[in-house]
């Protein structure tokens, strides 16, 4: 039996926020309502929603080491940037209260939305709770320097500041989808699993680049991900993928290399563009919560399964061939939905 370890990863200080090894589950009754429009595909998901911290999600696993560093370095404040509804926002702060780091949270609107729902349920409301401060301002700041100034601000004031761009995808934060690589790795071999495929949303990167990372690294293939694209359009997605991939190597030490050949990015369900809603993401959130109990999000997740049904539907898998979906959170989402929901399709 192989043993996949990254030892690149004890150089790096965390803060534990997962506790445990996310659950891989067999989607059974999908499987079954699907029938023979499966082709006797395997379909599993990895449990990444199903972590104790802020409602759980996956930047979580990039929060262990972006919060590790900052509480390595002294900070005593942390201050991160995202769109109104942003997931890796809210999970800052959950985390921040946890780690008692004080923190601010600089939202703009990236989605030509303004309706209460958007404005005040969902993550916008559980960031508060959290006991973050928000500064909500227009899609046309640019959150990161808005977020820097603020920033300087405090540290002349005396506060030590980590500030952290969106979604935590930087190489370090990246580092956290190369332990879930390791993770996938060891579990399929304890399941006596061969993976063809693990599938995931790709908007700032960091996943799908930590996870190509991680399995060049144990000597796996990159190319096993595939991630849809549900921020940029698909090839700058790519570019930006294999760039921080190239960057999570070299932190964790690995002599590997990865190509942009093996950087697969689907651009088909993006739709109108980042937090529009498509009629295939509302069937696929619709689909898994009826036959699993399991909730996407309607940002990425939602059109990442999309995507992933997309796929099969078109044959890309052969039978018997297993397939991962990495869950990776974001239900509190679906409330600032409420009305893409209450029609049939769009």
């Amino acid at each position: 039996m192989t043993t996949y370890t990254l030892a690149g990863l004890s150089r790096y200080p965390r803060f534990p926020l997962l506790h445990e090894t996310t659950p891989i589950e067999r989607l059974a009754r999908l499987e079954q309502h699907l029938g023979p429009a499966l082709n006797g595909v395997q379909l599993y998901v990895k449990r990444d929603d199903h972590m104790r911290v802020g409602g759980g999600g996956n930047k979580l696993r990039k929060l262990e080491f972006l919060l590790g560093q900052a509480l390595a370095d002294g900070a005593d404040t942390v201050i991160t940037v995202g769109g109104l509804q942003s997931n890796h926002a809210r999970l800052t702060a959950a985390a921040a209260a946890l780690a008692g780091l004080q923190c601010e949270l600089v939202l703009t609107r990236q989605v030509p939305r303004g309706d209460a729902d958007y404005e005040h349920s969902g993550n916008v409301l559980l960031d508060e709770l959290f006991g973050a401060r928000v500064h909500a301002l227009p899609g046309s700041v640019h959150g990161l320097s808005w977020a820097n100034e603020r920033a300087a601000t405090l540290r002349a004031q005396g506060h030590k500041v980590a500030v952290l761009p969106t979604g935590g995808s930087t190489p370090l934060g990246s580092l956290g989808y190369a332990v879930c690589a390791q993770e996938i790795a060891q579990q399929s071999q304890q399941m006596g699993l061969t993976l063809s495929q693990v599938i995931v949303p790709n908007g700032s990167a960091g996943t799908h680049a930590g996870l190509s990372a991680g399995f060049a690294a144990l000597g796996l293939n990159a190319s096993l991900v595939r991630s849809h694209a549900v921020l940029a359009e698909a090839a700058v997605s790519r570019q930006r993928t294999w760039e921080l991939a190239q960057q999570a190597l070299a932190l964790l030490g690995s002599e590997a290399s990865i190509a942009l050949e093996e950087i697969d990015v689907d651009g088909a369900q993006r739709g109108a563009g980042y937090g529009m809603p498509t009629a295939a993401m509302l069937d696929a959130v619709r689909l898994l919560a009826r036959t699993q109990g399991l909730l996407l999000d309607p940002v990425y997740s939602g059109k990442a399964f999309a995507g992933m049904l997309a796929d099969v539907a078109a044959g890309r898998y052969a039978p018997g061939q297993a397939i991962l979906f990495v869950m990776t959170g974001g239900a509190p989402g679906l409330y600032a939905y409420r009305e893409a929901f209450a029609t049939p399709s769009l």
